[in-house]
C-alpha cells in the first residue's frame, strides 16, 4: 500500500475527530437526560415523603396524647403505670440508661411503644399502624429501650432486709433473719426446631425455667432467666448460687423455699409429706395437729409472697403469658426487664391497681423437684447442702412456734 500524502492524513484525522466528538456529545446528552429524569423522580419521592412526614406527625402526637396526655387512667390501662411514673422512667433511662431522642422519635414515644408491647403482647405490624412508623423503626427502638432497661438493673433490683427481732408482723415475726422467698416458674418461649427438645417441660410445653427471689415487700431481688425448660430446679438453683453474678446470702440469713428444694443453711424449707398449702388451712378448718403442720402453715403464709410476686408479674405483662417471636436471648432479657419494671412501678406509684385485683391460678409458679449439694465459703452461701445442724434448728423453731400457739389457745 502506498503511503498517504500529508493532506490525506490531515483530512482523515479531522474526520475521526468530528466523529468521536459527535459520539461523546450523544453519550453526554443521554447521561444528562437520565440524570434529569432520575433526579426529578427522586425529588418527587422526597417531596411525597416530606408531605407524609408532615401529615403523620400530628397523628403521632395525637396517639401519644390519647395515652399520656389525658390523665392516669389511659396511661395505666395502656402502659401499666401512671403519667408521673412514666416520666420518671423516661428520665431514668435517659440519664442512667443512655437512651436518647433519635430521628424524630422522642424518648417518651420509644418507651410507650416498648411498654405497650410488654403489657399487651402487641405485634410489630399492629404498632406500625397505630404509631405510623415502619416495622424497622418499631423493632429498632424496642431493642434500644430493652437494652436501656437492662443497663439500669443494678438500680431497679430491690434490696433484701432481714426480719428483725422486734418484728410484729404475724406472717414474719418467727422467721428472724429471713430475707424473703425464692421459687421457680416457667415462661413459654419460641425456639428453633433443633432446640425444642431442650426447652420442653414435663407438661410438654416449650418454656424457659426462671428462678426468682423477692423480699417481703414483693419486690424482685434477683432473677435468673435463660435455663432450658428441661433443666431441673436444682440445676438452675445451683447455678444461681455458684455463678459469678450470683445470689448473695450473708451467713446468718436465709430465704424461704418450697418442699421441692433441700432444707439447708441459707434456705428454709417446710416439712415434706405434711400439709402445707394455704388452701388447706382456709377458713380456720383443719387446725394443725402437731408442730410440723403448724410450722408449714406459717411457712406457707410467708413464702406465698414469691408466688404472688410471680402471679402479679404474669398478670401485668401479657408478653409473659404466651410465646413471642424474638430471638431466645432477647426473650430472656424481656423476662428480666418485666421484673425490673414491676419493681419500678411498685417503687414509684402510691398504689398498684394490678395488685388489688385477684391473680388467676395459671399465673402462679410451678416448681420442679430439687436435690443438690452445698457448702459455705467467704462469708456468703454459694451452694446448698442439707445438714443435721440446720434440721435441728428448724425443729427447735417449729416446736417453739407450735407451743406458743397452743398455749395462746388454752389461755
Amino acid at each position: 500500500m502506498e503511503p498517504l500524502d500529508q493532506s490525506e492524513q490531515l483530512r482523515r484525522f479531522i474526520f475521526f475527530y468530528f466523529m468521536i466528538q459527535a459520539e461523546l456529545e450523544a453519550v453526554t446528552i443521554l447521561v444528562l437526560m437520565f440524570a434529569f429524569f432520575y433526579l426529578k423522580s427522586r425529588g418527587r419521592r422526597l417531596l411525597l415523603n416530606l408531605n407524609r412526614e408532615i401529615n403523620t406527625n400530628p397523628l403521632r402526637r395525637d396517639v401519644l396524647n390519647r395515652i399520656i396526655g389525658r390523665g392516669d387512667r389511659n396511661c395505666i390501662w395502656e402502659l401499666r403505670m401512671s403519667v408521673d411514673a412514666l416520666g420518671r422512667l423516661c428520665e431514668l433511662l435517659k440519664v442512667q440508661g443512655g437512651l436518647t431522642d433519635e430521628c424524630h422519635v422522642s424518648i417518651s414515644e420509644q418507651v410507650t411503644i416498648f411498654l405497650i408491647i410488654l403489657a399487651h403482647h402487641k405485634k410489630n405490624r399492629t404498632l406500625q399502624v397505630r404509631f405510623y412508623r415502619s416495622g424497622e423503626t418499631i423493632s429498632r427502638y424496642f431493642n434500644k429501650v430493652l437494652s436501656s432497661v437492662i443497663r439500669v438493673q443494678s438500680l431497679l433490683f430491690a434490696k433484701a432486709d432481714p426480719v428483725l427481732d422486734d418484728c410484729i408482723d404475724p406472717r414474719w415475726k418467727w422467721f428472724k433473719g429471713c430475707l424473703g422467698a425464692l421459687d421457680g416458674t416457667y415462661t413459654d418461649v419460641t425456639v428453633s426446631e433443633e432446640d425444642k427438645s431442650r426447652y420442653r417441660t414435663r407438661k410438654d410445653k416449650i418454656s424457659t425455667n426462671v428462678l426468682g427471689v423477692c423480699n417481703r415487700d414483693m419486690n424482685f431481688v434477683y432473677v435468673l432467666s435463660g435455663w432450658e425448660g428441661s433443666a431441673s430446679d436444682s440445676r438452675v438453683f445451683k447455678d444461681a448460687i455458684s455463678r459469678r453474678n450470683n445470689l448473695k446470702i450473708p451467713i446468718g440469713n436465709y430465704y424461704l423455699i418450697d418442699a421441692g428444694y433441700t432444707n439447708c443453711k441459707g434456705f428454709l424449707a417446710p416439712y415434706r409429706q405434711t400439709r402445707y398449702h394455704i388452701q388447706e388451712w382456709a377458713n380456720g378448718r383443719n387446725a394443725p395437729r402437731n408442730f410440723r403442720e403448724y410450722f408449714n402453715k406459717k411457712h406457707s403464709s410467708a413464702r406465698n409472697v414469691i408466688e404472688r410476686c410471680f402471679g402479679l408479674l404474669k398478670k401485668r405483662w401479657a408478653i409473659l403469658r404466651s410465646p413471642c417471636f424474638y430471638k431466645i436471648k432477647t426473650q430472656n432479657k424481656i423476662i428480666i426487664a418485666c421484673c425490673l419494671l414491676q419493681n419500678f412501678i411498685r417503687l414509684t406509684m402510691d398504689s398498684d391497681p394490678e395488685e388489688d385485683m385477684p391473680v388467676e391460678e395459671e399465673h402462679m409458679p410451678i416448681g420442679e423437684e430439687y436435690n443438690a449439694a452445698a457448702q459455705v465459703q467467704d462469708g456468703t452461701i454459694d451452694s446448698v447442702e442439707g445438714s443435721n445442724e440446720w434440721t435441728i434448728w428448724r425443729d427447735n423453731l417449729a416446736n417453739e412456734m407450735y407451743n406458743e400457739w397452743r398455749n395462746s389457745r388454752i389461755n
